[in-house]
């Protein structure tokens, strides 16, 4: 028996440290709900789990920008819907002024309308904007769009990917032009386009085709458009499951399994508990051999 050095203390001291620690790492598991905290816990799981939680953070926000997107081209075809009706009106205008009931000075009236509503198609062709960029007055039809200039200009480039693969991760939106010169209607247009004006007999029955034309040219953009929008609404189906999908293999890597861990907890604290009794009967041994001395 010895006073100075108490082995057994030291070794039930140890063993308690060990406990505690192992103790303290389930409290944090289970109160964070995470199985790896900081690098010590996991080191190649901490390095996954941060590259899929980047990919999933990117990816819901190339969802965000699909949907932008969509908005981008719903703001277009309302806006083209309303050319449509400008158009359609145009034509009934052009069909009364083709009959022969109607004097020079009445066709003047129509012509006057007619060129209103041909103005009114390049006001709105002009006006229709999202965030500042015009939509339907050519500038998005050109060459790529970069969004750096003052007035972008060009197709635009809508990115929804986590990487830069122009195969996976972009592709582009390109509308085309729906000014009446852009459309051939109104005396904004070619002086020899066949819808330039209605001023005449011979010439409203020339703007009855070229009207034609002019809104066959307006709905090949419109389908352009649903096309378009309905393959990013594929894209954000295909974005979501993605996502969901590495969220999955995310929360496989990184959280607690709590029911095995609740096991460890209770496991650990009784092991903690028995040994603070045992260190209390281990620091008391030196007691016994002052008895001998006694």
């Amino acid at each position: 028996m010895y006073i100075n050095n108490n082995s057994m203390s030291s070794n039930v001291a140890n063993t308690l440290t060990s406990h505690y620690g192992n103790l303290a790492q389930s409290t944090q598991r289970l109160s964070t709900g995470l199985r790896v905290n900081s690098a010590a816990d996991d080191a190649a799981g901490l390095a996954i789990r941060e590259l899929m939680r980047s990919d999933v953070t990117a990816l819901q926000q190339g969802i965000r920008n699909a949907n932008d997107a969509i908005s981008l081209i719903q703001t277009a075809d309302g806006a083209l819907g309303v050319i449509d009706e400008k158009l359609i009106r145009m034509k009934e205008l052009a069909e009364q002024a083709a009959t022969g009931t109607y004097d020079s000075t009445q066709r003047l009236m129509i012509e006057s309308e007619y060129q209103q509503m041909a103005s009114e198609i390049t006001r709105i062709a002009n006006a229709t904007d999202f965030n500042g960029i015009h939509l339907l007055n050519g500038n998005l039809s050109g060459a790529t769009h970069l969004g750096s200039d003052l007035t972008p200009t060009g197709k635009m480039k809508i990115h929804f990917g986590s990487a830069n693969d122009s195969a996976e991760d972009y592709y582009y939106i390109q509308i085309g032009t729906s000014t009446a010169s852009a459309l051939g209607v109104g005396n904004e247009a070619d002086v020899k386009s066949n819808a330039y004006t209605v001023s005449t007999q011979e010439a409203a029955q020339r703007a009855l085709v070229g009207l034609t034309q002019a809104i066959v040219s307006k709905d090949k953009i419109r389908a352009h458009l649903g096309a378009m929008q309905n393959r990013l609404e594929n894209t954000i189906t295909n974005l979501t499951t993605q996502s969901e999908n590495l969220q999955a293999a995310e929360s496989r890597i990184s959280d607690v399994d709590v029911a095995s861990e609740m096991t460890n907890f209770v496991r650990n604290q009784i092991l903690t508990q028995s040994a603070v009794a045992m260190l209390s009967q281990a620091n008391s041994m030196p007691q016994m051999a002052m008895r001998l001395i006694g």
